[in-house]
């Protein structure tokens, strides 16, 4: 009897979680980082079906390990944002980023949870590793001959991460981007015209990379290309080595 009994309230147990686990994935709201303090993130107890003249005196309130960026306002039952977020600190550089929250309220006591989607915002420029690099060319080289330069990091992801490079105009070099998207995009300085070391020993020049912000963030890479004497083979270096 004790046996039929007991997997009888086994049953009502996994019944009653399984609906509260289709409720609880149904919440889901959308926040931005750096959201200022106070920013309503979604009305709580109306999604939960809550009276809101009751809230204050059952005592609802946010709970779990994430509660201090959220607090509920009892009298109106709207979630808040109660403290800094940042996405790039919570989740680094993975494409989704949510928070899992609870609420609890008692009289009943009652155990809620829901996710809150933390949206990336352009709030990081792309940068280079090092702010200049050195080239040492020879005159001789012929062109066509391929330079590989730093790839620039953006702690944003998606749109927001680095979308492109530039190079200052000049009648030696052009840039070729390998667009594979980020991080993988590349860039490399291609010699179009022969160089001429006495009408132009060193040529300065500044590769941007930007963004995919509206207007679009970006960071910079100084280039000093050297050019030798035609016995002179080149290499490219830095310190320290990227």
């Amino acid at each position: 009897m004790q046996g039929m009994f007991f997997r009888h309230w086994i049953y009502i147990l996994l019944h009653v979680s399984h609906i509260w686990s289709i409720a609880a994935a149904q919440i889901v709201y959308s926040a931005t980082e750096e959201s200022s303090l106070g920013t309503t993130v979604g009305n709580l107890a109306k999604d939960l079906h809550l009276d809101v003249q009751e809230l204050e005196i059952r005592g609802f309130h946010i709970s779990g390990p994430n509660k201090r960026y959220f607090e509920v306002n009892v009298k109106t039952g709207i979630l808040l944002v109660k403290d800094r977020i940042d996405r790039e600190e919570l989740c680094s550089r993975n494409v989704k980023c949510s928070l899992e929250v609870e609420a609890i309220v008692n009289s009943p006591l009652n155990l809620y949870r829901f996710e809150v989607k933390i949206l990336d915002i352009n709030d990081n420029a792309p940068t280079f590793r090092i702010p200049e690099i050195v080239l040492n060319v020879s005159e001789s080289a012929f062109p066509g001959e391929r330079f590989t330069l730093a790839k620039a990091f953006d702690s944003d992801v998606g749109i927001y991460s680095v979308k492109g490079y530039k190079l200052t105009q000049n009648e030696h070099f052009t840039l070729d981007v390998q667009n594979g998207g980020e991080p993988t995009m590349s860039a490399e300085m291609v010699l179009q015209k022969a160089l001429d070391r006495e009408k132009q020993p060193i040529i300065q020049l500044t590769l941007t990379a930007v963004d995919g912000g509206k207007p679009p963030k970006s960071g910079t890479l100084h280039i000093t290309v050297n050019v030798g004497p035609a016995s002179f083979w080149y290499e490219c270096y830095h310190s320290p080595r990227f």
